[in-house]
Formats: C-alpha cells, structure tokens, sequence
C-alpha cells in the first residue's frame, strides 16, 4: 500500500496547500522509494511538492520545466533567482559574481533568502505547490525544507561526467530572446556494459544565430571544478533523502525524445500526458 505524504498548511516559508500525491517509479537506476503507489488521477491532486537533485548541465531545469507546464504547478529553479540577482543592481550582484565566477557555490543564508522571497511573492499570487530545482543542495538546506513542509519526491537525475561537461561547454543563450540552446553533439560510445549515450545539439533558429552567448562561468576548468564540488556535497544529501525513502534515481538514456517518456513513465505521469493531449 502506497505511503501518502500529506503537507500540513504552514505560516512559515514553505506555507503550501494540504493535498497530496503519490506515484509509481519504473525504468530508473535504484528500487523506487517505497511510498510511490498505484497510478492517480493528477488532475484532481496537482499539488506536488518535488525536488530534482542532479549535476550541473544534467538537465533539471529542462525535465523540471516539463513537468511543471504537465502539472500545473511552478517550477522555481535556484539557478535563475541568481541570475535575476545578478542582474540587478548593488552589493549582493558583485559578491554573486565573484562567487559564481569562481564556479563556487552560493551560501545558504544567500539561496534561503532568494527562495524565501520568490515563495512568499508566489503565494501571495495563489501558487500552490513546486517543483525545486538546485535546492537543496546541502545538507543544511534540506534540513531547513525538511522543518518547514513534506517533500513528495526527490528526483535524481543522472548522467556520466564526460557528457556532463560536454552539455555545459556547449550552453548558449539568445541575447535578444533570452531562450536557451545547446550547440554540442554528444556520441558517447557504450562500454563495460553501459550503454551508450547520443544526444543532437539543440540550435537555435536562425534569428538568434548571430546572436548567442556563452555564460561566463561555462568553461571547462569551471565546469569540472563545479561538477567536483557538487559530487563532494550531494553524496550526504541523497543518502538523507535515500534514508526517509523519498529517492529516486534516474539515469537519463539520452536526450529529451528518449528520456522524457521514459520519465513521465517512471512518474507515472504517461496516461496523465496522453489526457492532456487529447483535451486540447
């Protein structure tokens, strides 16, 4: 019998709704945490409280985004609430440059405050449920969501490093449009029992063309210095959400056409998408 989370209403930092969800976890890397049940009827219980953990350039934001426009919840992802900052103007820009530039992560007083901000903003707009992506990213950030609500899910997406750094050092960004593309074409020959891993490049059209830039802290000493100091933290943090049951880890078989379906079928969110379909 499936174990239904249920998040209690809450004054303080993480103050969303009473409804709950559960689901079934198949195709993934490691038995799938115990409290995912029978398949559920989604459009009635929306109010998922989800975490995507995973390695810079894995492709949280992208899986995360997906998922939030399937479900109808927000997707609040770390990344873009430091680019927002450091887009704006004072002492909290240049120290997040200085940080960021270094490939070094940002504090946790930094990353709470910026979180706390955008919930309380959702809120007051009549948000209802997330999904978190970059947070928490230590143990001490998980320990602070753990005291405030229940997360549902925890989902860890993975992916060898050699691909890793590829899809990182391959990022582009519009400058005009502000959407982003990736320029790298991933062949990684399978070996020692592994399959093998091919993803297309994602370009832009050609109006943006001209027009892409690259993240200042996309290169390679960066990246490899981010994807070491992520190994380093999140070993402890999936074993904290291994130990209440709530990990599940996905090793992603590609790109976005063969890994989304095989995710949605992990979730099991694929009927949920076909209904949608056919609704519109």
């Amino acid at each position: 019998m499936a174990r239904v989370l249920r998040v209690a209403r809450s004054s303080s930092l993480f103050s969303f709704g009473s409804r709950s969800y559960s689901a079934e976890a198949s195709h993934v890397s490691s038995p799938p945490p115990p409290f995912l049940g029978a398949r559920r009827d989604v459009t009635k219980e929306r109010n998922v409280q989800w975490v995507f953990l995973g390695c810079p350039g894995v492709g949280k934001g992208t899986y995360a985004s997906r998922l939030s426009s399937l479900l109808g919840v927000p997707h609040i992802a770390t990344g873009d609430l430091v680019r927002d900052a450091l887009a704006s103007s004072g002492p909290l820009s240049q120290q997040l440059s200085e940080i960021v530039n270094q490939g070094k992560l940002v504090s946790d007083e930094i990353i709470v405050n910026l979180l706390s901000k955008r919930l309380e903003a959702g809120e007051a707009k009549g948000e209802s449920g997330f999904i978190l992506d970059g947070f928490p990213r230590t143990m001490r950030q998980a320990e602070i969501l753990g005291d405030v609500t229940d997360i549902d899910l925890v989902v860890n997406l993975k992916l060898p490093e050699e691909v890793l750094v590829d899809k990182c050092l391959g990022r582009r960004t519009c400058n005009q449009c502000g959407k982003g593309f990736n320029i790298a074409h991933i062949n990684l020959k399978g070996e020692n029992g592994k399959p093998g891993i091919s993803m297309d490049p994602l370009l832009p059209p050609p109006q943006c063309m001209s027009k892409l830039i690259t993240r200042a802290d996309d290169t390679e000493e960066v990246v490899k210095a981010r994807l070491r100091i992520y190994n380093e933290t999140s070993q402890p943090l999936e074993e904290y959400y291994r130990s209440k049951g709530k990990l599940m880890e996905f090793d992603l078989p590609g790109g976005i056409p063969e890994s989304w379906p095989r995710l949605l079928e992990a979730l099991r969110l694929d009927d949920y998408e076909e209904k949608q379909s056919a609704a519109a």
